[in-house]
């Protein structure tokens, strides 16, 4: 019964460690390939060496030349994510998003914009939410996101993604153009390329520009081109590194184009440490509750299992040395009173006999018994017998 226990104990646990496998497999993986709620926010920094660009001081417009560094903070917005409903809750976070773009040597602001927008926690691309807007010019406009905005899906794969571009406010085609190192880590890069693309700016904002810079014409358009190059983390989706090489250009009925922004941003080294480093330990995470935890609680299952099943059958099978002793053990009487194996019963059928005091006794053994009935014991013969003999 001991051993049965035992085995019964050892087998259920097992089937428990099966079970708690099973769940690190299709419970807490897929949990953990989600935009978490608590994420903490990040920030990201890309600088550009020698730029072009607009710069508009207290109403003065002109054209300069120097080192730009954009700052992108990214912050999950826990109360607006809690307000979701419907198809959006559970499934979608809301995150705020603020840029500043400051000229390195003076620390003068240029450009700057804010924005909220949801994003479905496993794909990472934006969801159709009510209180998405931005704000790139002073004022807050609705806008829709679509396709990848600041992150592609768990598990990227090798195909081209549709990733969302804020100056042309939709969703274009970034291609799947390789795997390269990025400080360590293997990542997929992928590239977008718009090319010559007009914006569609405010009559009013473009003629102030035409105004300012293209003396003798009267109307012109912005002309807007980059490529974007992002080196991905195929296993959390993550922004590693990011590069891009944007222009834009005034273009008058009359007159050459004036360069409003030329300029190569790419990732800082902290910006691409930082990154790099996120995304391992968040590989190191998935790897060791999606597989490693998995492999080994299921082989510690198994094992116990089996140990248990061992167990449970040294019950059914009784050692020869056991079963000896077993054997030679007398088996104890109901009656408590001893029972003389060596002496016939007395049946009831034959004629009382007479003895002496020891008759119900066995005696000590001896030659000198003597009995015409070799079945019932006598008293030694008296002194004179002996001598007649």
């Amino acid at each position: 019964m001991k051993h049965r226990a035992i085995g019964a104990v050892l087998f259920g646990g097992g089937v428990l460690l099966l079970a708690l496998a099973a769940g690190l497999v299709f419970v807490v993986k897929p949990a953990m390939t989600k935009l978490p709620y608590d994420l903490e926010a990040s920030t990201s920094v890309a600088e550009a060496k020698g730029a072009t660009f607009l710069h508009i001081t207290n109403g003065n417009i002109a054209i300069r030349q120097g080192d730009l560094k954009s700052t992108v903070l990214v912050t999950p917005n826990r109360e607006e994510t809690a307000k979701l409903s419907g198809d959006l809750e559970g499934d979608t976070v809301v995150w705020t998003v603020g840029q500043t773009v400051d000229r390195t040597e003076t620390k003068e602001l240029v450009n700057a914009y804010g924005t909220a927008l949801a994003l479905d926690r496993v794909s990472g691309a934006a969801a159709n939410w009510d209180g998405q807007y931005l704000d790139d010019t002073g004022t807050r406009e609705k806008v829709t996101y679509a396709g990848q905005v600041y992150k592609f899906p768990f598990n990227t794969e090798k195909r081209s993604y549709d990733v969302f571009d804020r100056d042309l406010r939709k969703a274009l085609p970034a291609e799947f153009k390789g795997t390269e190192d990025v400080d360590g880590l293997e990542a997929y890069r992928f590239e977008q390329v718009i090319t010559d693309q007009q914006l569609n700016l405010a009559t009013d904002r473009v003629a102030l520009l035409v105004g300012a810079l293209t003396p003798g014409a009267t109307q012109g358009k912005v002309v807007y081109s980059n490529t974007r190059t992002l080196w991905v983390d195929p296993v959390t989706g993550s922004y590693v590194k990011v590069r891009e090489v944007q222009s834009k250009s005034l273009v008058p009925d009359v007159g050459t184009p004036v360069s409003l922004l030329n300029a190569d941003f790419v990732y800082n080294d902290a910006t691409v440490k930082a990154s790099v480093k996120r995304a391992n330990e968040s590989r190191g995470q998935l790897t060791i509750l999606g597989v490693y935890a998995p492999i080994g609680v299921a082989v510690l299952g198994l094992l116990l299992i089996v140990a248990g099943l061992l167990v449970s059958r040294r019950t059914g099978a009784v050692p020869a040395t056991d079963a000896r002793h077993r054997a030679d053990t007398p088996v104890p009487a109901a009656d408590p009173t001893p029972t003389r194996v060596d002496q016939p019963a007395v049946r009831d059928a034959e004629p009382e006999r007479k003895g002496g005091p020891l008759t119900d006794e066995i005696p000590p053994a001896s030659t000198n018994w003597k009995s015409e009935d070799p079945t019932v014991p006598t008293q030694r013969p008296s002194q004179d017998e002996v001598e007649k003999r």
